[in-house]
């Protein structure tokens, strides 16, 4: 292993002298990611905030003949009314206008019929934030508009005010603090590391491969008296420590995002929406850095193997595009609702681990399914390494043109 060691010290100090490699590890996880998400956090939030804040424009279509609701949502200081135009549709799909109500005909002296059940109709933009506030405040107003009714006809009848309501229900949290941060931390926060895992291993395994091709000086690293495999390895272990040097930084930027953000944006918006308080637990963390070692392992090892094969730089960058990609759709499938951990799913590189990580954060430590999500992704890993030494010896790769 000495000349291992002795290759893995050459490289890393040429790759620490690159200025390039220096901003992919240190600065882009440490200080560009904060940065960027900090400023999207702010500005989301005062965005959701203005949209709750503002009222919103609609129309109400029809209701001439019906004088109490239409008063009902004039005096509604969360809606704002305004003249009637046939074009009202167009109107909110262009964004001028958030959403119209239409009213049938004689709306008033049906409703206050003993059993009659009047319907009403909201158009709204669908997937638009303001417009969809809007609707939302037209229907708590003509909510507040019938349980008033209700109440007016239960009352003439003698009847109590909860009559109509035999079953009254109440949402109760149960989850500890950790379950319920550790679920929406687990979540996001192993996309992030392990997207950063990949990139802070993508350039040094290119530079160290592809690149000294370009500079020509693969011919006289391979004259050394270390053997191929060493050589392999050396490089190896210096793209592994650029990756998790990388994700190291970046849980650490991550823990910086949570503490500034919980003391900017803690707030709640018109009690729609919270940060709440996350709380998890160091040995939770622990247990998602061993797990991602071997994940580690396998990005440097596939780079690597990338990187040999490739003609140049530029060719091993052609090659990034897709390898980034099988890395964020298994990261990003774990997002969707529904999506938990299964035997099957064990076996499936990066969804396993941003799985296992989201019950790990939680508390929770399935001790079957770490040991499974482990031993496969060792598995994978040592087929990358396998392949990364086999492309190094061959000739025919090596000097590919």
């Amino acid at each position: 292993m000495s000349p291992v060691f002795t290759i893995y010290r050459k490289e890393l100090k040429d790759i620490l002298r690159d200025r390039r490699t220096i901003i992919s590890m240190l600065v882009v996880p440490m200080v560009v990611m904060p940065i960027i998400m900090l400023l999207f956090g702010g500005v989301s939030a005062k965005l959701v905030q203005s949209a709750l804040e503002q009222v919103p424009e609609i129309m109400l279509l029809g209701g001439e003949d019906s004088p109490k609701i239409r008063a009902a949502l004039a005096s509604d200081r969360g809606l704002k009314l305004i003249p009637v135009a046939p074009d009202y549709a167009a109107r909110i799909s262009n964004k001028t206008l958030r959403a119209a109500v239409e009213l049938p005909r004689d709306f008033d002296e049906r409703i206050g019929e003993a059993n009659a059940t009047v319907p009403t109709k909201i158009y709204y933009y669908q997937g638009e934030l303001r417009s969809g506030f809007a609707a939302e405040a037209i229907e708590k107003c003509l909510r507040d508009y019938r349980d008033k009714v209700l109440t007016d006809r239960l009352a003439n009848r003698g009847l109590p005010a909860d009559f109509a309501r035999p079953l009254n229900t109440v949402r109760q949290n149960v989850a500890p603090p950790e379950k319920v941060g550790g679920n929406f931390i687990g979540t996001i926060l192993p996309y992030i590391v392990i997207l950063l895992c990949l990139t802070g291993a993508l350039y040094p395994a290119f530079d160290l491969t592809a690149g000294e091709k370009e500079r020509g000086t693969m011919e006289t690293i391979l004259s050394s008296p270390a053997s191929r495999t060493q050589l392999v390895l050396g490089k190896f272990f210096v793209v592994l420590t650029a990756s998790i040097l990388t994700a190291l930084c970046s849980l650490l930027s991550m823990t910086t995002i949570y503490l500034i953000s919980r003391g900017l944006f803690g707030l709640a918006l018109k009690g729609k929406m919270s940060l709440g308080t996350f709380t998890v637990a160091p040995g939770s963390v622990l247990a998602v850095l061993v797990l991602l070692l071997p994940l580690a392992v396998l990005f440097s090892a596939l780079l690597l193997a990338v990187g040999t094969f490739a003609r140049s730089f530029k060719e091993a960058q052609s090659y990034a595009g897709p390898l980034i990609l099988m890395a964020i759709l298994p990261a990003a499938a774990a997002l969707l609702p529904g999506v938990d951990m299964s035997p099957k799913l064990a076996f499936i590189p990066i969804l396993n681990l941003s799985l296992v990580s989201k019950e790990i954060f939680t508390g929770a430590f399935p001790w079957g399914y770490i040991a499974l999500v482990f031993a496969s992704t060792c598995l994978y890993a040592a087929f990358a390494l396998w392949l990364a030494a086999r492309m190094f010896n061959r000739e025919s790769v090596l000097f590919r043109t």
